[in-house]
Formats: C-alpha cells, sequence, structure tokens
C-alpha cells in the first residue's frame, strides 16, 4: 500500500492569482428534462434560486442544497453534455445514516453505506467498494451513491470532522 499525503495549508496560504479567492459557486448539471429534474431535487427539499426562460432555447434552472455554499444549475441551451454524464458529484454530511435516511424517505433509491477497500477514496463505478462504513470510523471514508432521474452520478460522503484547514 502506498503512503498518501495530506496537505494541511489553509486557503489563504495558498490563495489564487493575486492573492484573491476563489470559491466553487455553482456547478452544471446535464439533464433532458428540465421540470423532472427540477421536481427531482425539490423534492430533495433544496432550495429553488432561480428559474428564468428567454425563449424556448434557453431556460435556467439553480437550486441549493441545505446548508450548501454551491449550487446546481440546470436546463435548456445551458451545456452540451449528454444528459446523465455528470458523475462524482459530492453531498457532505456529518452522519452519512442520517443523511442516507432523509433521501430515501424522500423517495430517493440510495446505495447502502460502504466505504473503499484501499480506504483513501472511492474507486469509479462500484469497483472497490466494501460493504458498511468505515470499520475505523475516519471522517471523508464512509460513502452511498444514489443518481438523479437522468443518471447523473452523486456520491454522500460522511465528515464528522474537518482535516486541518478545512
Amino acid at each position: 500500500m502506498g503512503t498518501i499525503d495530506v496537505n494541511s495549508e489553509t486557503s489563504t496560504e495558498h490563495a489564487g492569482a493575486g492573492g484573491v479567492d476563489m470559491r466553487l459557486e455553482v456547478v452544471v448539471v446535464p439533464v433532458s428534462d428540465v421540470d423532472r429534474a427540477k421536481g427531482f431535487y425539490r423534492a430533495l427539499g433544496w432550495r429553488l434560486d432561480a428559474d428564468f426562460a428567454s425563449g424556448e432555447d434557453f431556460r435556467v434552472v439553480q437550486l441549493t442544497p441545505p446548508g450548501s455554499p454551491c449550487s446546481i444549475i440546470f436546463g435548456t441551451g445551458i451545456t452540451p453534455a449528454r444528459p446523465g454524464s455528470a458523475e462524482g458529484l459530492i453531498l457532505v454530511a456529518n452522519d452519512i445514516d442520517v443523511a442516507r435516511a432523509e433521501l430515501v424517505s424522500r423517495g430517493v433509491v440510495v446505495s447502502e453505506v460502504f466505504h473503499d477497500v484501499g480506504g483513501v477514496f472511492h474507486h469509479a463505478g462500484t469497483e472497490g467498494r466494501a460493504a458498511g462504513p468505515d470499520p475505523q470510523g475516519r471522517s471523508y471514508a464512509s460513502w452511498a451513491s444514489f443518481s438523479d432521474p437522468d443518471g447523473n452520478g452523486w456520491l454522500l460522503q460522511e465528515i464528522k470532522t474537518r482535516r486541518p484547514g478545512r
């Protein structure tokens, strides 16, 4: 097994160009049916921030998960990406069992909790998944997965304690 290099710098120690903070604000999610996707994410309890259209060729819908500073957008004329092609969209919760149960109660098909056999980060697809939460109870190591109606792949990750600088 290899070693793991963990950086403990804070974002201010390694600021972007000219020392300007840069935060991830919005992620584009490619969907085939805007209203169906809007209904799915609203059913998750996500806040509807915007739904704007200018004609039949352009519509943008923005939603934000509870407690998140980052939103998603989707719509018509937003991206040339194939609907359902987004993978590895990660939602973080401090208790994966509670978060998973909430998603299930909202009608989402969610995998059982798993951890990666290598103990670092999940492999692509379902390869390398071991049943149950991380045996050592470490933050960043327990996962569950689900997809939206188009097949965009979401991961739920448990983080109880953040690493220094995060």
